[in-house]
């Protein structure tokens, strides 16, 4: 008989036999489910006093009830109070709903609890409920369910456990490696998990050393990695060739002052052999000493040529040299507007664009081209023309004092301090964070008394020592930085932050602060401002002491360095408590440069999540502030640079029609960021994108500052001949520290033009380039699954003389005009010139008809995939249709990523085949003129067939008759 009421069972509450009341709570606890309504409605008082009796031995069955009370009527708060209260009787191993329920929301509390920052004291039934589910999960094997949990509640003791008693550690040591960089946000229980992780894979059998090395990077464990790779090579071949690769994923992913801890740690080899080492040959010879045989001295003066960056840079550089596709065609198109308009906005939005489309391909053609064009720079121009050089020419280190040497100070009595400031700044875009063999030259000249040269000193000093955190150089930027001259405080405020980047120094913040307050120059101030945030680069939650302080100044350039403090330390971490600090300003300060830069860097912290950014700032980019719709272009920009994403293209299409020039201004660059190596294929805005920008700069009604927007997209979206990507995080999980601090710099373009060189800091080639134990690039192939279009270059444009051509062919003189109009008055001739043009459009249809045709039979002709020949362009969306399918040579990677990568010989004896270099050669300076302009000596480049226009062809014969 089915029960309808549980009224009996209650009125045995009122009962005095505990029996009595013990057969009720159990009867009441089997159908509490069905019967909850009634149950709540007339006893929940008498249960909960028999729940408060503790002498009572059913108190723990009450509390029990009590809480399938609560539960039912989804009062959780009481439910788990009272659930807790119920003891062991509250089964974590049982799959109701009710326990399923519960047992999340004691999971969140427990992770809150664990979470705070002053700890309280946890619930020991709490703690045995979560301990219980841990155990429910290790006896089911969900191991990753309860490493989620352990992360979150921050147990290393249960995080340790979870992997080593999975029975698969190595995919767990890999899960939690992924698991801890993208989702962990306190840096201190961040590194507590990577300790742990290292250790754990160091026990393995057979260790898995890149993933080690990750580690060990983020641990800024130099000891260490300096240890693994003096074992690796003294082992067998492919250790050697981990080694190697280990040394190429260092220093792709770490500072320099991290690679050079590590090369002290290392036995030293004879600097003299190092230095006349060439990338072109590795054969060394190696004198008696006390590192060991001759082999492995041999093989440890390689590794230190990986670890300086010397191989890494070289193999780059020639891949740009020998794969630049810049279109210049478009160049010429800017050049013949930046003539037609008055002022230096377009004549330096061309030389920004030339530098960036051509960035570290050393083609400097179109400047050698246009000699009289470059005559023009004068003062502060001329110090962007010749500092352009820098980023063209970037990593080509060994010859970087030959190629400027006619701008560097002393070289020539014609040359200006302009010139020579530019040349010094230059040297430092050229040496970018690899600066070792520059920093004294640039040391020195600070000693020179100019501010305009302290100036471009300053600035290449602060980008060749980046991230070094060399005390002696940030006294002498300090001492600069005290003379209170505007220029070079512009400059040496930025240098001193990038010098001490991430360091996250206590005397350089007070000091750096306490000046910022006591000048009146706005330029030393803002420029201090952002030297604070780049000392706060990837510090966390140890940088809110500083963010709250400058957030909370009265001045507002402090205030705007606070926003970007923010940015340097969460960047990528995608930090709620970040951006709700930012979010907060972005739509309550006061100053518009404040409430800019706090949208701008929402882009910074949400770059890791890219999808989240149109999301965030939807509403933003429809404020009625044109300031914090600059800030959004520039957020989506950043966030979703190189992803080609719809949402973001979306509404920076939107912005593009601002009535606002800055607006556009920003999203005509930041479409240019999104849209950087993708084809009309996979995203069509990119061909539709293209047209845009041309129009934009052709159109004379078009405001100017949306016109320098869209030259300067033009430069970005063509970056290094059209083979580079920004990338503001490594495939690894690591922060590109160039990429980001370039980004950051690039966009104090706003207040000064020459800070849109750092840019060039932001660009990543795209290339796989194999290498031998030799460090040789074999000849060897690798197949990539895709349609070769999707991947390509955009088609170059046509030059603009041809229209004109066109023109010409089809001019009719007035004279004959007008004999032609008296001598067509009749029916007749003037059908047959109606039927004659009816005809001529038929034929063009038809024309175009099987154009059409064509193109399309050639599009589905199209192989389905194609092969590509070391080195390779190879953009990041194309990685996961790559195999590495070569019959003789193999990654010593399992899953390699762009760069540099190792190959095993799997036919060692058969002789090798090696790539012909096409190394650039150092070529004469780009002017002689006052320092700044082309050597007519040197104009021709043979390297660049597509620098010329082409000439317009003769017109056709005509005779005239009256």
């Amino acid at each position: 008989m089915a029960v309808v009421s549980v009224s009996n069972y209650l009125s045995l509450l009122d009962e005095d036999q505990t029996e009595l009341k013990s057969f009720s709570l159990e009867k009441l606890d089997t159908l509490v489910d069905e019967f909850w309504a009634e149950i709540a409605s007339n006893s929940i008082d008498k249960i909960k006093k028999l729940s408060q009796n503790k002498q009572f031995p059913k108190h723990e069955l009450a509390s029990l009830v009590l809480s399938k009370v609560y539960y039912n009527l989804s009062d959780f708060r009481n439910s788990m109070e009272f659930a807790l209260q119920s003891g062991s009787l509250f089964n974590v191993l049982s799959k109701s709903e009710y326990v399923e329920t519960l047992l999340y929301k004691f999971i969140d509390e427990y992770i809150k609890l664990r979470n705070l920052s002053e700890k309280e004291p946890i619930n020991s039934h709490l703690e045995s409920i979560v301990m219980g589910m841990f155990d429910r999960c290790f006896k089911e094997g969900s191991y990753k369910q309860a490493l989620g949990i352990a992360i979150e509640a921050r147990r290393l003791d249960i995080i340790e456990k979870c992997i080593s008693e999975s029975g698969n550690v190595p995919s767990m040591l890999s899960y939690c490696l992924h698991i801890c960089n993208s989702s962990v946000g306190n840096r201190h229980f961040r590194h507590s998990v990577l300790g742990i992780l290292v250790n754990l894979h160091l026990a393995q059998e057979k260790p898995d050393y890149l993933n080690v090395i990750q580690c060990l990077i983020f641990l800024d464990n130099h000891i260490q990695v300096a240890t693994i790779l003096l074992s690796l090579i003294k082992k067998d071949e492919d250790s050697l060739l981990l080694a190697y690769q280990i040394g190429f994923d260092l220093f792709q992913n770490s500072t320099q002052q991290f690679l050079l801890n590590v090369r002290e740690r290392l036995p030293q080899v004879d600097k003299k052999s190092t230095e006349s080492k060439s990338s072109d040959s590795m054969d060394i010879d190696i004198d008696s000493g006390n590192t060991g045989d001759k082999q492995e001295k041999e093989r440890l003066e390689k590794l230190h040529l990986i670890l300086q960056g010397d191989i890494s840079i070289g193999m780059n550089l020639e891949f740009l040299y020998r794969n630049c596709s810049t279109d210049m065609n478009i160049l010429q198109s800017m050049k013949a507007t930046s003539e037609l308009h008055k002022g230096a906005i377009f004549y330096s939005g061309t030389l920004f664009a030339n530098a960036l489309m051509h960035a570290g391909t050393t083609r400097d053609s179109f400047l050698r081209s246009n000699l009289e064009w470059l005559y023009k720079s004068t003062h502060w121009t001329k110090f962007s023309a010749i500092s352009s050089l820098g980023v063209i020419n970037k990593g080509h280190i060994k010859e970087s004092k030959t190629l400027l040497k006619t701008y560097l100070p002393g070289a020539s009595v014609n040359a200006t301090p302009y010139s020579e400031s530019g040349a010094l700044y230059a040297l430092g875009l050229i040496h970018a964070s690899h600066g070792e063999e520059i920093i004294d030259y640039l040391q020195e000249k600070l000693h020179i008394n100019n501010a305009i040269l302290h100036h471009g000193a300053s600035l290449g000093l602060g980008l060749a020592a980046m991230a070094s955190g060399r005390d002696d150089l940030y006294e002498d930027l300090k001492t600069i930085l005290y003379n209170d001259d505007a220029i070079s405080g512009e400059a040496s405020g930025l240098a001193m932050g990038l010098v001490m980047l991430g360091s996250g120094s206590q005397k350089a913040i007070e000091e750096m602060l306490a000046y910022a307050h006591e000048t009146q120059h706005e330029k030393t101030i803002r420029s201090l401002a952002m030297g604070l945030a780049f000392l706060m680069y990837g510090k966390e939650e140890s940088a809110d002491v500083l963010i709250e302080q400058m957030m909370s100044d009265k001045d507002p350039l402090l205030r705007y360095g606070g926003m970007y403090t923010v940015a340097m330390a969460y960047c990528g971490t995608g930090n709620n408590d970040a951006l709700r600090k930012l979010l907060s300003v972005a739509v309550s300060d006061g100053n518009d440069s404040v409430r800019r830069a706090a949208v701008t860097c929402i882009g910074f912290v949400l770059s890791r999540q890219p999808e989240k950014c149109p999301k965030t700032i939807a509403l933003l980019a429809e404020s009625y502030n044109p300031h914090v719709r600059y800030g959004a272009a520039f957020a989506l920009g950043i966030a979703c640079a190189g992803t080609g994403q719809k949402d973001a293209l979306d509404i920076l299409k939107t912005l593009t029609t601002d009535t606002v020039g800055y607006v556009k201004q920003a999203a005509w660059i930041s479409m240019a960021m999104v849209l950087i190596q993708t084809s009309k294929e996979l995203v069509p805005e990119a061909e539709s994108a293209r047209k845009l920008f041309n129009t934009c700069i052709s159109d004379k009604r078009e405001d100017s500052m949306s016109k320098f927007g869209a030259v300067l997209a033009f430069g970005v979206i063509d970056a290094g001949g059209r083979n580079c990507n920004i990338q503001l995080h490594s495939p690894s999980g690591h922060k590109n520290m160039n990429t980001i601090v370039g980004i950051a710099g690039f966009l104090q373009f706003w207040y000064w033009f020459p800070m849109t060189h750092f840019m060039g800091l932001a660009l990543t080639p795209t290339s796989i380039i194999g290498l031998n134990k030799n460090l040789e690039m074999p000849v060897f192939s690798f197949k990539s699954n895709c349609k070769p279009s999707y991947f390509s270059y955009p088609p170059e444009s046509k030059a603009s003389t041809q229209s004109q051509t066109k023109n010409i062919e089809t001019v009719i003189l007035s004279y004959s005009r007008k004999t032609k109009l008296q001598s067509s008055r009749s029916a007749m001739n003037i059908d047959q010139e109606m039927k004659e043009q009816k005809e001529k459009e038929e034929k063009e249809q038809k024309e175009k008809e099987d154009k059409e045709q064509k193109e399309k039979e050639e599009k589905e002709k199209e192989p389905v995939s194609e092969r590509k020949q070391n080195p390779a362009r190879v953009v990041p969306k194309q990685l996961q249709f790559v195999v590495f399918d070569d019959s003789r040579y193999q990654p010593i990677k399992k899953n390699p990523a762009i760069g540099i990568v190792m190959l095993k010989d799997l036919t060692p004896d058969v002789p090798e085949e090696l790539v012909t270099k096409e190394k650039p050669e150092p070529k004469p300076d780009v002017g002689q003129q006052s320092g700044t302009h082309p050597s007519s000596s040197a104009s021709n480049n043979t390297n660049n067939t597509s620098s010329s226009l082409p000439e317009p062809s003769t017109p056709e014969p005509f005779e005239f008759t009256e």
